[in-house]
C-alpha cells in the first residue's frame, strides 16, 4: 500500500470522524466514505470530493485501508461484521483502524475476525476532542501488530500530533480506559478546588494565577477553569460519552482485578449532572453538582 495516495474508505464522520476524514483528503488519499445518515455523507462529499457510499462493504470495496469512528459496540459490530459490512468486502492484506472508543473486548474480536480474513487491524481510539480533530492534532493510542501498526502509521499522521503502539490487540482501547480514567479524577479534584475558592469569598481569577503554575497544574485547570468559573459547558466531549467511556473501564476493570473506586463514584456524580439536564454539557459540568 502506498501510503502516499491509498484507497481509503472512512466510516462514520460525526464531530471526531467527519474531520479526520476531511485531512485525509486533504492530504491527497482517494477517499470513500459512509454514514448512516446518508445526507451526511453526501454533505461532506460536496464539500472536500470522494464517493459517498451506501453500504459499509460498498465503501470498502478495493479499499487499501478502511477506517471507523462511530458510536459505541454495536454500531462497530454493525459497519464491521454486520450485512453490508465492510469485512466481507475487504481484500486480504487490507488494513483496518477503528478510531471508535469501544470496548477490548470488540477490538480482540475484530482482530481475530481480521486474522482469519488477512486483514490487518488496529484499535486507535482518539484523545484531544473535536478541536484536536479539526486541528489535525489528536493524541492516538494503539493496539495491534507491527506490521499492522507499520500500515497505519502514515495514514494516521494526516491527523495526528501523537501515535503511540501501546501493545497488541485491544491495548490501545485499554489505554483510552486510562486516560478517562485519569481525567474523571482530575476533572473532580478541579470541580472541587474551584468551589471551595467561590465559597472561601477568593477572587476566582487570582487563585487560577497563583496554582496553575504549580503542582495543581493540568490540561484541564489551563483550559477549563476560567469557563467553568463562568458557567459555560459547551466544549465538545458531552458527559453521556463520558458515562460511556467510564462504563467502559469500569468494565474492564472487574475483568482484570483493578481497583477503580474514584472513576466509579465520580460516575455517580456524572449520572447526577444528566439527572439536571446536563447530559449534552460537556465534561467540565461536573462542576454544577456542586454549585447549584
Amino acid at each position: 500500500m502506498d501510503a502516499a495516495m491509498a484507497k481509503i474508505a472512512f466510516l462514520g464522520l460525526g464531530v471526531m470522524g467527519g474531520p479526520m476524514a476531511g485531512h485525509l483528503a486533504k492530504a491527497g488519499h482517494d477517499i470513500a466514505v459512509y454514514n448512516r445518515t446518508a445526507e451526511k455523507a453526501d454533505s461532506w462529499v460536496a464539500d472536500l470530493g470522494g464517493a459517498a457510499a451506501a453500504t459499509p462493504a460498498e465503501a470498502a470495496k478495493e479499499a487499501d485501508a478502511v477506517l471507523a469512528c462511530v458510536g459505541a459496540d454495536a454500531d462497530l459490530e454493525e459497519v464491521t461484521l454486520g450485512p453490508g459490512g465492510a469485512f466481507a468486502a475487504m481484500h486480504e492484506g487490507a488494513l483496518f483502524v477503528d478510531h471508535t472508543t469501544v470496548s477490548a473486548k470488540i477490538a480482540r474480536r475484530l482482530a481475530e475476525e481480521g486474522e482469519a480474513k488477512g486483514i490487518h487491524c488496529v484499535d486507535a481510539p482518539v484523545s484531544g476532542g473535536q478541536a484536536g480533530a479539526e486541528n489535525g492534532k489528536l493524541s492516538i493510542m494503539c493496539g495491534g501488530s507491527k506490521r499492522a501498526m507499520t500500515l497505519a502509521e502514515p495514514i494516521m499522521q494526516a491527523y495526528a500530533a501523537r501515535i503511540v503502539h501501546c501493545g497488541g490487540p485491544g491495548a490501545g482501547q485499554q489505554t483510552k480506559m486510562a486516560n478517562q480514567l485519569a481525567i474523571a479524577g482530575v476533572l473532580q479534584g478541579l470541580s472541587e478546588a474551584l468551589h471551595f475558592a467561590r465559597a472561601s469569598g477568593l477572587d476566582l481569577d487570582k487563585v487560577f494565577e497563583a496554582i496553575s503554575g504549580g503542582a495543581a497544574q493540568s490540561w484541564q485547570m489551563d483550559n477549563r477553569w476560567k469557563t467553568m468559573a463562568a458557567g459555560e459547558f459547551d466544549f465538545g466531549f458531552a458527559v453521556d460519552w463520558m458515562r460511556k467511556d467510564l462504563g467502559l473501564a469500569i468494565e474492564e476493570a472487574e475483568a482484570n482485578g483493578a481497583k477503580v473506586d474514584l472513576a466509579k463514584l465520580v460516575d455517580g456524580y456524572y449520572a447526577e449532572v444528566q439527572a439536571m439536564g446536563g447530559s449534552r454539557q460537556d465534561t467540565s459540568s461536573l462542576v454544577r453538582r456542586l454549585e447549584e
